[in-house]
């Protein structure tokens, strides 16, 4: 069983919740979201907002909450094989409230297939917020360009405003 090991990112401005499945070996090894140097999520953020890539902890903490942005992910523990979500088992989920009790979230975005089958296990309630499901920012995810990720992924600067 594996832990998730990453504090959630998030503040009383946060507009948008962006969820992934359950950090990758890399991002648990470097206690932060999306670490495997091959992960779009970052390029693609920047991109987005039109910004710098961001090269640490500190400007990728910077960059979301600067666009009002959480981040977190569904899975707080399961079994899983090195990184692959299709190994996934044994799930328990992370208490999304104590981001939503705190932050006027209007949007959860999740990022790919595994998040939005879990966060639908997770929640079949009506949160009376957007869920909107993108795609995976994942390497695994290779039929997707970086320049469609970023069209795609667009829809973020609706909701952080």
């Amino acid at each position: 069983m594996e832990d998730h090991n990453i504090a959630p990112v998030y503040d009383e401005n946060s507009r948008v919740l962006v969820l992934g499945s359950f950090p990758s070996v890399r991002s648990r090894e470097q206690k932060f979201f999306y670490g495997h140097p091959h992960n779009r999520f970052w390029k693609v953020l920047a991109l987005v907002f039109e910004e710098k890539v961001p090269e640490n902890i500190d400007e990728k903490k910077d960059l979301l909450l600067g666009h009002n942005i959480a981040l977190w992910d569904v899975i707080a523990s399961c079994d899983i094989d090195g990184s692959s979500d299709s190994s996934i088992k044994n799930v328990a989920f992370n208490d999304l409230s104590q981001i939503l009790s705190k932050a006027d979230v209007r949007a959860v975005v999740l990022n790919g297939k595994t998040a939005e089958k879990y966060y639908k296990q997770y929640s079949g309630r009506d949160l009376s917020v957007n869920v909107i499901a993108l795609p995976s920012t994942s390497p695994a995810n290779a039929a997707w360009s970086l320049d469609r990720l970023v069209s795609e992924w667009r829809i973020l600067k609706k909701y952080c405003d």
